[in-house]
């Protein structure tokens, strides 16, 4: 005999129904936010490059204009060269008055002495020892085919001013079939071939930048556009692409002028060239807006008499290029470009008047 059910429990059998509802209900919204809810997006771990971490950087990036790409050399091994990374402004010293007496010349100047000479071309040839003609370096002690703008910044350099930590070096010049150096070695940074506008404007040459001038690779003097030969004291004797005949007495001179308009994004390019640009009527081309300061490297070589005795390393005297690693600490740059390069203003190695 069955027995309709009670009231009370009705009631039990509903909330019994409903407390079922309600768990599956809960259970496919869990399911739901299982297989639908959009997945966290993933850490990344962010490093700088030595040209992104090194002390102060901003005058120079401020010119920059694209973000960040690299550039691989040939010989590098994939190893990439950033362009410099926004950071704070340099911090530099209260701008002193110009001295009554001084000299309007945009210039500054490092003195830099002969280090040594290594089969090395840490800018050609990368971490590659050996595989270069025979370079003399001047400045840096450290330069060898690994240096980077790490190791240069560790160590020290025969340059005055000290703080000029940069590389600078050139084949080496060979006389009946032995080396000789160089007893005169001047690194001019000048504001010069550029409007007076465009001078104001210049810019420190950014950290880490790497270039060669001259043309290692020319087969005859009309190859070289930016090397001179002459004769220290002796100036009758016409400046010419190879090498000069000086008279007993006076030395032989190398002058080259380097590129000082960058493309404000890389420190170096495949041809170690095509990143910067030599200025057009006055000004930097468009492709290359950023003016730098122009180095012009003086080198006086004591030998003199017929050149037919002379080589470089790299072949004939029309051969004579330069190479720069700039490792200047940024604020030392920044202090002489305001000081000197914008104010028309002729310094010496202090940075000073």
């Amino acid at each position: 005999m069955t027995h309709a059910p009670t009231t009370s429990r009705l009631r039990r059998r509903v909330l019994i129904a409903v407390l079922s509802v309600a768990g599956v209900a809960a259970s496919a919204v869990t399911a739901n936010a299982m297989f639908f809810s959009p997945p966290k997006p993933p850490k990344v771990a962010i490093s700088a490059s030595p040209a992104a971490t090194s002390p102060a950087r901003a005058q120079t990036q401020a010119q920059a204009t694209a973000a960040d790409p690299t550039t691989t050399a040939p010989g590098s091994t994939g190893t990439s060269v950033p362009a410099p990374a926004t950071t704070e402004a340099v911090a530099l010293p209260a701008q002193e008055p110009i001295p009554p007496n001084a000299v309007r010349v945009a210039e500054f100047v490092a003195e830099c002495p002969f280090t040594h000479r290594l089969p090395d071309d840490p800018i050609v040839f990368p971490n590659l020892p050996g595989v270069s003609h025979l370079h003399s370096f001047f400045g840096n002690v450290s330069t060898n085919a690994h240096s980077d703008v790490e190791s240069l910044a560790k160590a020290t350099s025969t340059c005055s001013p000290k703080a000029d930590l940069s590389s600078y070096w050139v084949p080496t010049l060979l006389v009946d079939g032995q080396p000789v150096e160089p007893t005169g070695t001047t690194f001019y940074y000048l504001g010069e071939g550029v409007r007076d506008d465009v001078i104001a404007r210049t810019r420190p040459l950014p950290y880490g930048l790497r270039v060669v001038a001259g043309n290692a690779k020319a087969t005859a003097p009309d190859d070289s556009t930016r090397s001179r030969w002459s004769c220290l004291h002796a100036g009758h004797v016409g400046a010419s692409k190879d090498f000069v005949n000086c008279p007993a007495g006076t030395m032989m001179e190398s002058y080259l002028d380097f590129p000082q308009c960058w493309n404000g994004k890389d420190l170096d390019s495949a041809d170690h060239k095509s990143h910067m640009a030599y200025p057009v009527a006055g000004d930097c081309p468009a492709t290359h807006p950023v003016p730098v300061p122009k180095l012009r490297q003086v080198l006086r070589y004591p030998v003199s008499g017929d050149p037919a005795r002379f080589k470089l390393a790299s072949g004939p005297g029309y051969t004579m290029h330069g190479d720069f690693f700039n490792a200047w600490p940024e604020a030392e740059m920044a202090q002489r470009v305001r000081d000197c390069i914008n104010r028309i203003v002729k310094c010496g190695p202090d940075g000073r008047p």
